[in-house]
């Protein structure tokens, strides 16, 4: 099995998902072993990448990542849907293991490629997608205005527009902002044309997040089957271009046990208590949860909001603000999944407060089996599983004003907890999930299902002789952004770039000196084959008018920053020689 992260450090929908089947699986007498990714918390070699650890009986293998250049690849778009390093760790597991069959719960940072080993391995490979990251480089098919999004469209200049909407550079996130879709389009079939100025900011990146939705969705189509969760998701994949034969919909399943079958009641005078639980990311909502229960004005209302702080420091922060003076919001942290079946008993009705098209999150399910009643976002994925009116009540997505009248009506109106909570049915089981997927194994494949991909069908082995080498940091050529910079071993360039990304920050720092400089494209990543000894390589920065200067790798360290004649600057960020 496959996904993005796993427990003991993550324990949110897809992960919890994943453990859970994989725990149901031994229980039947099959053998798992789990293949996940994690992000680095400091710099490593391609070799210092993987290792393995062992949860309740289950081998996993972790792959830890980061937004450098690693193995042969040095464009990072590129690596977060095909990552060949992961692929051929990969392939050396599926020797060691010879699997009966793969199955794929997330490949966010550890790509499609893994797709190309099993079935050039001719694996039987499955997927259960539990996110829109399959049509979505952000998975949430969402601008970050609120607007919902279809998917790549046209040359997929969309996409492009809203990857540099998101980033950290403000002139160019407010360029891509204004920037119509048609003129994105231009620029990324330029780009895939290789007709972009070598010069140009990103010209690679965006080459290579314009080739996504092609790789991915081929992916995909090579797959035996796939398990979709609801009919949003399903339509997302066909829109999308998968295959409507592959899909395979049966819901998501949950460990059942522990949960108390009571039906809620709202006591008159009693203080009734409304539950947050998840990922405090903006998209989850939080602050539309905090804005509207602020608008009750009542006494006898208060809330519990459960999720890790770190998920986004900046965003938890806002929250924090938001609910100042509030003394009835109450930020609880996070517990073990194991624990959910208390938190819930603890709450009157649960708040799903997205501004998303959530994939029917799995504590929505945990909630039901608790009878707890759900108010939720009035989304397709979320409206299949919670009946307005039934077993709980949507409410007009981002709209706190719309929320605070959803929740006024559980207060004012005596009988409707009750009511709502009566009508709570058990979601299905883990194990009833799970031999809805074992059913899926024993169905005949698709037509064509599990054909293998001309572009990948082998890997060679991974070998650590040879890992490749980078560096990264910045320059400065003659107040100025350069022209070039090179690795050089003696005479010969064994890396070279003209592709320059914007460091405000250097540019800040430099005017903080009180030097002018001109530009932003300060920034540069460089990729060079394994071997080559830091004693022997030095760096050459050229200016726009050809003067260049020369710096031995010996005079430079991660973390510093040397001045070269009187006007040429670099600053070393990350590096690593193999």
């Amino acid at each position: 099995m496959t996904v993005h992260q796993f427990p003991p450090e993550y324990i949110s929908g897809t992960e919890v998902l994943t453990f859970s089947v994989a725990k149901d699986l031994m229980r039947r007498g099959h053998e798992v072993r789990v293949l996940t990714g994690a992000p680095a918390k400091a710099p490593l070699r391609d070799a210092e990448r993987f290792d393995e650890y062992e949860i309740e009986g289950i081998r996993v293998y972790r792959f830890t990542h980061e937004f450098v250049p690693m193995g042969d690849q040095n464009v990072i778009m590129e690596m977060e849907y095909t990552n060949r390093l992961v692929a051929r760790y990969f392939q050396s597991l599926l020797d060691e293991f010879q699997p009966d069959l793969v199955h794929i719960f997330h490949m966010s940072r550890l790509g499609t490629s893994i797709i190309d080993v099993a079935t050039g391995m001719k694996i039987p490979t499955y997927f259960t997608p539990t996110d829109f990251w399959s049509a979505c480089p952000t998975s949430l098919l969402m601008l970050d205005d609120g607007t919902p999004c279809k998917g790549p469209e046209g040359a997929g200049g969309n996409c492009v527009r809203h990857v540099a909407m998101r980033a950290r550079w403000s002139r160019i996130a407010k360029a891509a902002k204004y920037a119509p879709d048609f003129l994105a389009d231009q620029v990324v079939t330029l780009a895939r044309k290789g007709w972009l100025p070598r010069q140009m900011p990103f010209r690679n990146e965006i080459s290579a997040l314009s080739r996504r939705h092609e790789f991915v969705i081929s992916r995909l189509n090579a797959l035996n089957g796939i398990v979709s969760p609801t009919n949003l998701m399903t339509d997302a994949l066909t829109r999308n271009g998968v295959r409507p034969e592959l899909i395979r919909q049966h819901m998501y399943g949950i460990n059942i046990d522990n949960y108390n079958d009571v039906i809620r009641a709202h006591v008159q005078g009693r203080t009734l208590t409304f539950g947050f639980i998840g990922g405090l990311s903006s998209h989850k909502g939080c602050h539309v949860l905090i804005k509207a229960i602020r608008k009750l004005t009542r006494a006898d209302v208060r809330l519990k909001i459960y999720g890790n702080p770190k998920d986004s420091p900046a965003y938890f922060a806002e929250l924090q603000s938001l609910a100042d003076g509030a003394p009835f919001i109450e930020f609880c942290g996070t517990f073990p999944n194991g624990k959910i079946a208390e938190v819930l008993s603890g709450i009157d009705a649960l708040v799903v407060p997205s501004v998303w098209f959530e994939n029917a999150p799995l504590v929505i399910h945990s909630a039901l089996a608790a009878r707890c009643p759900v108010v939720a976002s009035n989304f397709p994925g979320m409206s299949e599983v919670v009946r307005h009116g039934e077993n709980g009540l949507l409410f007009e997505p981002g709209n706190p004003d719309s929320l605070a009248d959803t929740l006024r009506r559980v207060l004012e109106e005596p009988t409707l907890l009750s009511e709502l909570s009566s009508r709570c049915r058990p979601p299905k089981s883990i194990a009833e999930y799970v031999d809805e997927i074992l059913a899926v194994y024993a169905s005949p494949p698709a037509p064509e299902g599990g054909r293998g991909i001309v572009e990948f069908r082998r890997f060679e082995p991974m070998d650590p002789r040879n890992e490749a080498s980078f560096v990264s940091g910045w320059c400065i050529a003659k107040a100025g952004e350069p022209m070039s910079v090179e690795i050089r071993v003696n005479d010969r360039v064994v890396a070279q770039t003209r592709q320059f990304a914007p460091r405000p920050d250097v540019r800040a720092g430099f005017g903080g000196a009180g030097l002018v400089i001109r530009g932003e494209q300060f920034g540069f990543a460089l990729s060079f084959p394994a071997g080559i000894q830091r004693i022997n390589a030095s760096v050459r920065i050229a200016a726009p008018d050809g003067q260049t200067r020369d710096l031995s790798m010996s005079e430079l360290a991660a973390g510093s920053m040397v001045k070269v004649g009187d006007d040429f600057f670099i600053g070393l960020d990350q590096e690593c020689f193999s």
